[in-house]
Parts: C-alpha cells; structure tokens; sequence
C-alpha cells in the first residue's frame, strides 16, 4: 500500500486509519459531514464534502493507485445498493484503484439453521439489508472483472466495541427470547475488523472471499446477558419467539430470526491473524477500558 482512500469515515475507518502498517500513508475520504470535514482536514486527510447519495454533484473521487477500504453502508430500504453502484462509476481506465477491500455481512448467507458455513456456501440472503450488500457484492465484483482490480470481500459477523455495545436497550429493559429458542450468531470487536481489513489489504489476493469472525460461537440472549454481567446491569427478561413479535421492533426480529457458525479458518490462515479478542470476555475488557481512557 502506497496511499488509501476511504469512503465512508465511521469507526471502522478510523480505527484503519490508526493501524501502524497504515499510519503514516497519505490518506483520502469522502464525508458528508461538514463537521467531520472540518476535523479530519484539520488531521492531515485529504478529505472531499461529498455523498454518494448525490451522484450528480459528485467531484471526480482520487481512486487511482490508491488501496480502498469501502466501510460505507447501504441506505435503508429496497434491495440494491445504489452507492457501491456511484462508486463504480467512479472507476475508470485513467482512475484506477490498486485494490478494494469491501466489508460485506454474513447475513448474505441467510438462515443456515445452526449449519457451519465457509465461504463456499451459496448466497441466501432473506432480508432487505442483506439483498442489499449482496447486490454491492455484485457490483463491485463486475467492476472489478471489467478493469481488472483486485477486489476482497470482507463477510463479517456482528460487530461489538466500546461504542456498539447494547447498555441503552439493557437499561431500557428491553427483552430477549428464552435460550432454547434463540438461534446461533457470531461476533468480532471493531478493533480486530479493522486488523483483518488492513491484512486482507497487504496478504488477500483478487477474488479472495473471507468469513470475519472470532470463532466463538453464541446466541444473542447469550450477548445480552454477558454484557448484562459484565457491566453490572439486570439481565434482560427472556420472552418466547411468539411472544417477540409482539413487541421486538422488525430490525431485531431480523437478527434473532437467522442461526449460522461462520467458518474463520481461511481469514486466520491466509490472512495470518491472531486475534486480539479470540473472545467476548475478552472483547468486553477491551471496551471497558476504552470507555474509561
């Protein structure tokens, strides 16, 4: 990696940005954010006010040569992605990126009912926002094949950090189902994300696909309670499945509705990681200690 450009700046990015085999790189991004403009431009990035939700106002995006990490979100609603699809527009012969790194969701596997999935299992996505990230997976891999640019897709599991943790919704008392009918996920901290996405951008190759997970297997009432403990709040309430429709909002619904043990072992081998937080406990610590520096 020579230069990077990110597009979308949240804490994934930022965490990226820190990482020591980057941090001394020329970086770029795009922010919508005149507040984080201000910032980041202040911090040495070369940052453009820009949105891909307006792509006819769009200045031309400084792609060529540089390694993007792509951590933007969809929008809400439909079943596409249209700004994966204003990036690739973006991608011409005279503007080419060295390589892109897409972090993607495990959600395009859809329900797996418990089954252990590697990255050869076809796409299933059941919900709205995994048919979208599976329709940018489309996009970028035809953008890719058309100009020849390695593209490596991150599919990563549930996200936790010192900043994504579930404290509102356990003060607020909101419920969870009973154990025996909440389904299998699994989970990474935002730290060790954004090392596996620096090590998919030095290590991955084209075309290279990588489950992101930590490798421990749980139930999200599991989550739930092992946050509960950790930071000394009630465990939340244990409600059955016909009772969570009831009063769960769809979003959640759709999180506790798919069960899958996602497969890391090629992002360990190939990417050679060793993961900081292999576990939740560990993970927890990690934000604890976050949340008080």
């Amino acid at each position: 990696m020579d230069k990077i450009f990110f597009a979308g700046f949240g804490d994934i990015a930022r965490r990226i940005a820190q990482q020591p085999e980057v941090s001394g790189l020329p970086m770029a991004l795009i922010t919508r954010s005149a507040e984080k403009f201000d910032q980041l431009t202040a911090q040495g990035f070369e940052a453009l006010l820009d949105s891909f939700d307006d792509p006819e106002n769009l200045a031309p995006l400084p792609l060529n040569g540089r390694t993007v990490f792509y951590t933007a979100p969809p929008p809400g609603g439909g079943f596409s992605d249209p700004r994966v699809g204003v990036f690739c527009a973006q991608v011409r012969a005279d503007n080419l990126p060295a390589k892109v790194i897409y972090i993607s969701t495990s959600g395009v596997y859809g329900d797996c009912a418990g089954a252990l999935v590697d990255e050869n299992r076809p796409l299933n996505p059941q919900t709205a926002r995994a048919k979208r990230r599976a329709d940018a997976e489309a996009q970028l891999q035809q953008m890719a094949q058309t100009f020849g640019v390695p593209l490596i897709i991150l599919r990563v599991t549930g996200i936790y950090g010192p900043t994504r943790l579930p404290l509102q919704r356990l003060q607020q008392g909101h419920p969870v189902l009973t154990p025996e009918e909440s389904n299998i996920t699994n989970r990474i901290h935002a730290e060790d994300l954004a090392r596996i996405c620096v090590a998919a951008a030095l290590k991955g190759e084209a075309g290279d696909i990588f489950n992101v997970s930590d490798g421990e297997h749980g139930t999200m009432t599991d989550y739930f309670n092992a946050v509960a403990d950790f930071f000394g709040l009630p465990r939340p309430e244990q409600i059955s499945r016909a009772a969570a429709t009831q009063v769960m909002n769809p979003l959640m619904l759709s999180y506790v509705d798919e069960s899958r043990r996602m497969d890391n072992r090629l992002m360990l081998k190939k990417l050679g990681i060793e993961l900081l937080y292999p576990n939740l406990q560990a993970g927890l610590a990690a934000c604890q200690r976050e949340l008080d520096a």
